[in-house]
């Protein structure tokens, strides 16, 4: 028995030691390899920025110092934003850069997104160098980009998808029904249209209103953009999308002059080899988004700093919970606290609030305004808008000197509602529970999960919201410099585009974020400055394996569901939210 307890001891102890040497030559070897993609590479001599459009964008590049994705064999690693503009501004005046080749695909992004993507390669047009563009097919947002090719070419059999642009929001109160589940919903605003999924079958002729509205705004802007690159008018491109280009023999793209020819893909590697000053034998040289906005800038040092600051996802405050998602949020105490260090910092003369959110918790929403007014006390704060600022990402953005936003940006919302389910139905009659209590107050069960709220109850939670939507107006007055009613009558939670917002006053101008770091510097009277982006990443080897493991559940759960992932995200997450919130409609679905 002596024996067999030493022997097995032993063998743990091995394992032990043998798992401790396993992750140290892992660490150093991941280490390694960030090591060597952090280096700064010359661009090589005649090289073409290769962009793939078959993939997803996102706000920000990840903060692993190397590519997972790229790793694992993935060619469709996500665009992010601010490496892309960063990259096409460093490849204008890279004299070994050459031109940029636009992969076609199906790109998932925002309108606004995709709109400031779109900038950027026009700016790298405007540089003299060409932009070809190849796809086996086009979604409506890789062709909205490639569009502005000097060539566009689509293979033979190929599709090109230009059909218009549809909400399609999914409603859960059918499904709630089932497991006897019922959402108790509080609000201000006419258009407030956040909490329908989870109490209508179907949209409100409200909410079908302000949808018609910025779907109308975002398509128009669009159509005009495509028409002028393709030397087309807005009816003909109209025409064409109720003709379902998609189904359409493709000869019919080049009739119609959507695209300038037919090929395959041996054929665009011929064409590039003759841009590139290329032998047949010779191999094209491609560069990536990242290896371009990665290499090596020189000038002059500069003192000066404009700090752009990212805000984007939902706003909550605090992080934490079960959740398993790795989607980016806005944590109200972290914001602060980095806001406080920006005001504090003499280097930084003025910040870019970068907002990409729908918004979220009010009471982080309220903490984050107040800091930027502080902010604001000491050095200018210019708000570049994303994909979308509404709700409670109107709320944070409202203080600023100024506001600036894309043309399909998707703002204002200006509203506060509460939505806390009552499962009393479920835990009583299906599942079986019974509960009792015994209190010293009227209210000291206020929540119990056995029963919904009563009146008394009731009336309290929507006064306390009409309270939160009289703060939220009078924070949009003071920084607009409108009146309160003014501000009411074109709040009622209504959701507007950029480009509506500028008529109405809520935005200053219509623009990107280059625009408002621009402006920025403008308003704190400096011509020199460096650009600073915060908040800064945390180190690559903190959260390693949670974010490996969080990520592989994710794309599990999205593989699986497809479509309804984003319902069963929000269902599951419900419990975890402030029950007072200032949010845009959960997913504006476009597509």
């Amino acid at each position: 028995m002596k024996d067999f307890i030493k022997y097995t001891m032993a063998t743990i102890v091995g394992l032990l030691l043998f798992s401790i040497i396993m992750t140290v030559i892992t660490i150093i070897s991941i280490a390694g390899m960030a090591a060597s993609e952090g280096m700064t590479s010359p661009i090589k001599k005649e090289s073409i920025l290769k962009i793939n459009l078959n993939t997803s964008m996102q706000e920000r590049a990840d903060e692993m110092p190397f590519d997972i994705a790229a790793l694992s064999g993935n060619e469709e690693s996500p665009i992010a934003l601010d490496e892309a503009i960063t990259a096409l501004e460093k490849a204008a005046t890279n004299k070994n850069i050459i031109g940029v080749y636009l992969e076609g695909g199906s790109l998932s992004a925002t309108p606004a997104m995709a709109e400031e993507l779109r900038h950027a390669l026009v700016r790298f047009k405007e540089s003299g160098k060409w932009i070809i563009a190849y796809g086996d097919g086009y979604s409506k947002n890789a062709y909205y980009l490639s569009s502005l090719a000097d060539k566009v070419m689509l293979n033979p059999i190929g599709t090109l998808d230009w059909s218009g642009l549809a909400s399609e929001p999914i409603f859960y109160k059918g499904l709630l029904e089932k497991v006897g589940v019922k959402m108790q919903v509080f609000k201000v605003g006419t258009y407030k249209s956040a909490v329908e999924p989870f109490i209508n079958t179907s949209m409100s002729e409200a909410n079908r209103e302000q949808v018609t509205s910025f779907l109308s705004s975002i398509w128009n802007n669009m159509l005009k953009d495509v028409a002028k690159s393709r030397n087309m008018t807005p009816e003909q491109l109209n025409g064409l999308a109720d003709s379902m280009t998609a189904l359409s023999d493709p000869t019919l793209s080049v009739k119609s002059g959507l695209v300038d020819t037919l090929c395959y893909i041996s054929d665009v590697k011929r064409i590039l080899k003759e841009k590139a000053g290329l032998n047949e034998d010779d191999a094209l040289c491609f560069t990536t988004l990242k290896d371009v906005a990665h290499a090596e800038t020189l000038g002059d040092k500069v003192s000066d700093e404009v700090a752009v600051y990212y805000a984007y996802g939902d706003i909550v405050e605090n992080t934490g919970g079960m959740s398993f998602s790795t989607e980016h949020q806005i944590v109200g105490k972290k914001v602060v606290k980095d806001l406080q260090r920006l005001r504090q910092n003499d280097k930084v003369k003025a910040v870019v609030l970068r907002v990409n959110s729908g918004g979220g918790s009010a009471y982080a929403s309220e903490q984050i305004w107040k800091e930027v007014t502080l902010l604001k006390e000491k050095k200018p704060v210019v708000v570049s808008m994303g994909g979308m600022a509404a709700s409670g990402g109107y709320y944070i953005s409202c203080a600023a000197n100024k506001i600036i936003a894309e043309a399909s940006t998707l703002t204002g919302s200006i509203g506060i509602f509460g939505m806390i389910p009552d499962a009393s139905e479920l835990l009583t009659q299906k599942v079986g529970l019974s509960f009792d209590v015994v209190k010293t107050n009227a209210l000291s069960d206020i929540g119990a999960m056995g029963r919904p709220f009563n009146e008394t109850e009731s009336a309290m939670l929507q006064s306390h919201v009409n309270q939160g939507y009289e703060l939220f107006t009078g924070r949009v007055a003071d920084g607009r410099q409108m009146k309160q009613d003014d501000v009411k009558a074109i709040a009622e939670g209504r959701v507007w585009t950029g480009e509506q917002a500028v008529a109405i006053g809520l935005v200053d101008k219509l623009g990107d974020l280059d625009d408002a770091i621009k402006a920025a510097a403008e308003t704190a009277g400096i011509e020199k400055y460096t650009i600073g982006r915060y908040p800064d990443s945390e180190p690559w080897f903190a959260d390693l394996l949670s974010k490996q493991k969080s990520s592989y559940l994710e794309e599990e759960m999205r593989a699986t569901l497809g479509e309804y992932y984003t319902a069963f995200n929000l269902l599951r997450s419900l419990r975890q939210q402030a029950p007072v919130q200032a949010r845009i409609p959960f997913d504006p679905n476009i597509r």
